[in-house]
């Protein structure tokens, strides 16, 4: 090829010898400048136009040139395929081999204990109750426990409460090999989706390998994926996230094709799935969170790149990994709603309107009046515990006399009959006034809502003092029996209700007229005597939010048969999806005690002190 062009030059004797191709500049994609006589310069179309009009032969060899260039980057081209299919199928080699020996790890004798092992024995017994549809509460996001359900579903659990560590799962014949392996699949599968990590991280395979290898031979990983647990779950969709995010990292320089869209919203439905098991998840969206905020930051420094396009960039990472996510954070709730219509163990921990949609649940249709000789049904704002209830046993310290609790449910014990002091007879229908002296009976017993400068038997302390049910037959009350009626606040669209009670639409506090404390209620559970239910009592300077009473429910036959009646106004889905969330992180942040069976670093420590010595 050389040799042609020298030829073609020698012919050329009116023009002395060239040491580049006389090409203009603005008609070429790029130059290099001088070169040595045995190199040629790429050029275009144009430029062999204007070297065909010039003093040269009209022989063009550069055709010959391209030619030879397209052959070698066409070979390399190949070159480079066959290298990469055939790391390709390097990687997957390794691993279906991971997968196999981490199936084993973790699968081997996975039978074994056959009886309830530490968690399972809430995770478990959540399956169940969402088998019996029955609402429970649990502080953690229902994604997991849901798939732990479905499986157990499928394999035909039924009715295994799951109560006891140690329960033996043999005798019930309870399908938990099937549900622990599910969990230990998930959890295998971590390994593989590491070592792909660490491979597309542009890493070598060893690194891969060593990453794979850490977390199949890591003892905690190993014991957790064996148990029926939420976080084989969750980590297996917190690897899959990271993966899916690594993959769509790899494709930053072909923005806004097929794939680039696939990893980006795969990531955000990763992302939803993830913090569905656990709030744990949060960090992994922080994770990618701040990866994405630095993959923008770059974008905007990047001064050729139009504003559109940024603002592209940007909507399409906000739909992926922002409106995606909570979608399907929504999602699951909604699933978890639908499955579980009826009433359950998880009623007290939810407001009046939120059990108020839940099928077996009384409906409240009551008047909205409340006057003089009325009885009435009182309920406690703050902790939700339940109703102001009183019941024939009495306290075993203290005054001796009847306990006044806190009961959750609806009982004929919750009664009480609103009176005048001294049982002074109304004169007709009188309603209940901001600032009246009342009486409360109990409506069952006779006895009286009775207070005393004696300490509660629970909650020792000076400012508090004991709550009572006190009387006898033709007893009209005392001074201690005697409380000041103070409204908080009413309904906004109920203005009668700020100026005197009103059903439901009325808060107000009941204070103690001789010692000026106030009834109160906190969530502090009386022992095996008191039934296990909350302890009241009168307070000094409480805390109003859980000084707060209102009545849900009362009755007087002196009322009108057409007086106005009132019900609670039932939520929506994205008023249930608020407070089911609300409640969950207040829970979550009520769990400071420890583990009956964790083990701390102090304790190690002294165990094997104890060994040593």
């Amino acid at each position: 090829m050389d040799s042609l062009y020298y030829k073609h030059l020698e012919k050329e004797s009116s023009s002395p010898p060239l040491d580049h191709v006389p090409v203009p500049i603005e008609t070429i994609g790029y130059t290099t400048g001088l070169v040595p006589a045995d190199n040629f310069r790429k050029r275009n179309n144009t430029a062999r136009n204007n070297a065909n009009s010039s003093d040269y032969y009209s022989y063009d060899d550069s055709s010959d040139v391209d030619l030879l260039a397209d052959l070698k980057s066409h070979k390399l081209r190949q070159k480079k395929e066959a290298m990469k299919r055939q790391s390709r199928r390097r990687d997957w080699f390794i691993v279906l081999v991971l997968t196999i020996w981490a199936a084993y790890i973790r699968l081997y004798k996975i039978h074994q204990p056959p009886s309830v092992v530490f968690d399972e024995v809430h995770f478990g017994g959540f399956a169940t109750k969402y088998i019996k549809t029955r609402f429970f509460m649990d502080v953690h996001p229902p994604l997991a426990k849901m798939l732990i359900a479905l499986v157990a579903k499928l394999a035909g659990l039924d009715g295994f409460d799951f109560k006891d560590i140690g329960k033996d799962y043999l005798e019930e014949n309870v399908p938990y090999v099937i549900m622990r392996a599910f969990c230990g699949i998930l959890g295998l599968l971590v390994v593989p989706i590491a070592y792909l990590t660490i491979r597309g991280a542009g890493h070598s395979i060893a690194a891969g390998l060593v990453a794979a290898f850490l977390v199949c031979y890591e003892n905690g990983l190993i014991t957790n994926n064996r148990l029926i647990l939420l976080d084989p779950p969750l980590l297996f969709f917190t690897a899959a996230t990271t993966l899916m995010w690594i993959n769509f990292h790899n494709q930053k320089r072909k923005p806004f094709q097929f794939w680039w869209y696939i990893w980006l919203f795969m990531t955000g439905i990763g992302l939803g799935l993830t913090v569905s098991c656990k709030w744990v998840g949060l960090f992994t969206i922080a994770t990618i969170g701040v990866s994405t905020i630095k993959g923008l930051w770059e974008l905007w420094g990047n001064t050729r790149l139009p504003v559109v396009v940024f603002l592209k960039h940007f909507g399409a990472r906000a739909v992926a990994l922002i409106i995606v996510p909570i979608f399907i954070y929504m999602l699951m709730f909604q699933i978890h709603f639908h499955s579980l219509p009826n009433s359950g163990e998880g009623d007290g921990f939810m407001s009046p309107e939120f059990q108020q949609t839940l099928d077996g649940y009384t409906n409240i249709n009551t008047p909205i009046d409340i006057a003089y000789g009325s009885r009435v049904y009182i309920r406690h704002v703050a902790t939700k515990g339940g109703y102001l209830h009183s019941h024939p046993h009495n306290y075993p310290s203290g005054s001796n006399q009847q306990q006044v609790t806190l009961y959750p449910h609806r009982d004929d014990n919750n009664w009480w009959t609103i009176l005048k002091v001294n049982d002074v007879e109304p004169d007709g229908i009188e309603y209940i006034k901001d600032g009246d002296i009342v009486t409360l009976k109990h409506a069952d017993s006779n006895k009286r809502l009775h207070s005393h400068d004696i300490r509660p038997p629970m909650t020792d302390l000076e400012y508090h003092n004991e709550v009572s049910g006190y009387g006898f037959d033709n007893f009209t009350g005392d001074s201690n029996d005697q409380w000041r009626v103070h409204i908080i606040s009413g309904d906004k669209s109920d203005p009668e209700s700020s100026k005197r009670l009103r059903t439901i639409h009325t808060k107000f506090t009941l204070v103690h007229v001789f010692t000026q404390c106030s009834l109160f209620s906190h969530p502090v559970k009386l022992p095996e005597w008191g039934f296990g239910q909350q302890e009241v009592t009168c307070i000094r300077d409480g805390k109003i939010e859980k000084t707060a009473w209102y009545v849900e429910s009362t009755e007087n036959e002196l009322l009108p048969e057409d007086t106005e009646k009132v019900s609670y106004k039932k939520l929506g889905f994205l008023g249930k999806f608020i407070e089911l969330n609300k409640v969950m992180w207040e829970t979550n942040k009520g769990l400071t005690s420890s583990h009956p069976y964790d083990s701390r670093p102090e304790v190690r420590a002294k165990c094997v002190k104890k060994r040593r010595e």
